[in-house]
């Protein structure tokens, strides 16, 4: 596997992964002992998890699905270290439930990367030590739970709480 040349190349390199269903590649952007948060705050602990995880994310929830990075920032925080955040589109997302079209969903990746040194398999480049995806909800400032349990944007300049 080629690793990513560059931090901001990262998460161009987690897309194309996930747009040609290949969770192998996918994890391999990863430590071997990478920490990775998904969207609802599921938590997988080293690279085989992720990549099992998102085997079944790819052939389940989002087999159909584009995911493309529209902006990056790099923020370096020592030789060889830094933390890049992406802003994402995923849209074909699995039907569930009473939702037969997903809608579009845009999401923020941060990523801590690395860089490694050349492996015996190949070049050197970058990898991510962990990964945290968190769902944009527009016009809202946080989340508050219902009485009933439910988990619902607010935004509180409005008073506005989300259906």
């Amino acid at each position: 596997m080629t690793l990513p040349e560059t931090p901001e190349a990262l998460p161009h390199a987690f897309a194309a992964a996930w747009n040609a269903r290949d969770p192998d590649a996918l994890a391999d952007l990863f430590d071997a002992d990478a920490e990775f948060v998904n969207v609802v705050g599921l938590w997988w602990h080293d690279r085989e998890a992720i990549r099992r995880a998102h085997a079944y994310g790819l052939e389940v929830l989002f087999p159909d699905s584009t995911l493309r990075v529209t902006r990056t920032t790099v923020k370096p925080l020592a030789p060889g270290v830094a933390v890049v955040h992406a802003r994402m589109r995923l849209d074909g997302q699995t039907a569930v439930g009473s939702v037969e079209a997903p809608g579009v969903r845009h999401t923020v990746f941060s990523f801590v990367v690395r860089e490694v040194a050349p492996e015996a398999s190949g070049a050197g480049g970058w990898r991510a030590a962990s990964a945290h995806n968190t769902d944009v909800v527009p016009g809202m400032e946080t989340h508050v739970r219902s009485a009933s349990g439910h988990l619902r944007g607010a935004d509180y300049r409005s008073g506005r709480v989300a259906e």
